[in-house]
């Protein structure tokens, strides 16, 4: 079994109308099945499927507001085996 293990971290300063593209090319991606992340640093590949839980989170302390938002599914292994239909019996 190959386990594929990586992680991708940007941070830059970015105006309103760059981020809403950034987050269009995201919407994309996800429709697509492919999300591809890359700067001078390194780049990752993520494949969404199947139900994917979306957490939200936002903030607002002093002078500062943060919006964090969390896409998170499993990946399907390829070696992985369906057991077939599950069967219940009762008394």
């Amino acid at each position: 079994m190959m386990e594929r293990k990586g992680r991708f971290r940007h941070q830059s300063l970015q105006d309103k109308k760059s981020i809403q593209k950034m987050l269009d090319a995201v919407k994309r991606g996800i429709t697509k099945g492919e999300l591809e992340f890359g700067d001078d640093t390194g780049e990752i590949v993520l494949e969404p499927k199947g139900l994917m839980t979306l957490r939200v989170t936002a903030t607002v302390e002093d002078d500062q507001s943060r919006l964090d938002l969390r896409i998170t599914w499993t990946n399907e292994n390829d070696d992985a085996k369906d057991s077939g239909k599950l069967k219940v019996k009762g008394g």
